[in-house]
């Protein structure tokens, strides 16, 4: 395996590891003290995982990048360290749920394209360069700069990401019956007409 392999591989199991521990935050399933206590719960997340000293460290650093990313907060209650997921962590979450379901194979396309349009100012480019990654992640195709298409309902997905972005004015959703040589793009999502 070459070497942008192996730091893919491990962005995205540093991604499903924070996935988790939000998830666990989120239904109240851990205690951020010097250990992790449920780690059993959380195991079912991860293939070749096992319990331990290494584990706990693993956790306890994802706790520490998810506060300082803002994505949970700690509490103190009755003496014990509690993490609390806040609500940028929440949209997070959803957005990655989202992900999962759109990543899953739809079971009939409707027939009509899904295109988001942006015009981000200058100004903002980071937000723009943080945006065009979102929508190859979440398996866009870019038509043009910043025009990018999907064939299925994504619509709540898109309205996470104008929050998340804070873009909403300036990025546009629309549903489209009919596009001219979109033979190629049927093609690269396997898609056949209704």
């Amino acid at each position: 395996m070459g070497v942008v392999e192996k730091e893919a591989r491990k962005v995205r199991r540093l991604r499903k590891f924070q996935k988790a521990m939000l998830i666990a935050v989120l239904a109240g399933v851990m205690v951020a003290t010097g250990a992790v206590p449920n780690t059993s719960q959380l195991l079912k997340y991860f293939r070749g995982h096992k319990k331990g000293a290494r584990f706990n460290y693993q956790a306890k650093n994802s706790l520490g990048r998810l506060a300082k990313s803002g994505l949970i907060t700690f509490e103190e209650r009755d003496g014990m360290r509690y993490a609390r997921i806040t609500e940028k962590g929440k949209q997070i979450l959803e957005m990655e749920s989202l992900r999962d379901k759109s990543t899953q194979k739809q079971k009939k396309w409707d027939g009509r394209w899904r295109v988001v349009l942006f015009d981000i100012p200058e100004r903002r480019r980071g937000v723009r360069n943080r945006l065009r990654v979102f929508m190859q992640e979440y398996g866009f195709i870019r038509l043009q700069d910043s025009v990018w298409i999907y064939p299925y309902d994504c619509e709540d997905l898109i309205a996470l990401a104008k929050a998340n972005f804070r873009i909403g004015v300036d990025a546009l959703y629309m549903i489209v019956e009919q596009l001219e040589r979109d033979k190629q793009l049927r093609e690269h999502f396997g898609l056949t007409s209704s």
